[in-house]
C-alpha cells in the first residue's frame, strides 16, 4: 500500500490526527497513515493550523506550503505538502518512515515495553506478587 502520493506539485501525505493531546508531536506510521498529536483542540480550524505548524517545522518548509486536501472536519486527514518530493520527506522524517535504517534500528532498543494502560511501571516483569 502507498502511503504517499507523487504529484508534480508536491506530496500527498495521509494523517491520523488526535487533537486536545498533551504535547505536539509525529508519533509515527499506523496503518499506511502518519499519526500526529496535537494539543489544540478540532474547533475553528485550530487543530488544523496545528498540523500545518508542526509538519512544517519537522518537514523545514514554510507552513503555507502545507495544506488539508481532504478531512477538514475529521481525524484522517489527506495533507498536500508542495514542493517537496517523495524522497525528500523520507530523507527529513528518517526515523518515521517505515523501512528506513533508523526506523529499524529503533524499534529494538525499548527495554520496557509498557502495559495496557501505557504506563511503564506497569509492566508485567515490573509487578512484583503479593505474598
Amino acid at each position: 500500500m502507498k502511503t504517499r502520493t507523487p504529484r508534480p506539485e508536491g506530496v500527498l501525505l495521509p494523517l491520523r490526527v488526535q487533537p486536545r493531546a498533551s504535547r505536539d508531536e509525529i508519533v509515527g506510521w499506523q496503518n499506511g497513515a502518519l499519526r500526529v498529536r496535537v494539543t489544540a483542540p478540532p474547533v475553528d480550524g485550530a487543530a488544523n493550523a496545528a498540523i500545518s505548524a508542526l509538519l512544517a517545522g519537522a518537514l523545514r518548509v514554510p507552513p503555507s506550503s502545507i495544506s488539508v486536501v481532504r478531512g477538514t472536519r475529521g481525524r484522517d486527514k489527506l495533507v498536500s505538502i508542495a514542493g517537496l518530493d517523495e524522497a525528500t520527506v523520507k530523507s527529513r522524517l528518517p526515523r518515521l518512515v517505515p523501512g528506513s535504517q533508523t526506523a529499524q534500528a529503533g524499534t529494538g532498543d525499548r527495554s520496557r515495553v509498557a502495559s495496557i494502560s501505557g504506563h511503564p511501571r506497569l509492566t508485567p516483569a515490573s509487578r512484583t506478587p503479593r505474598q
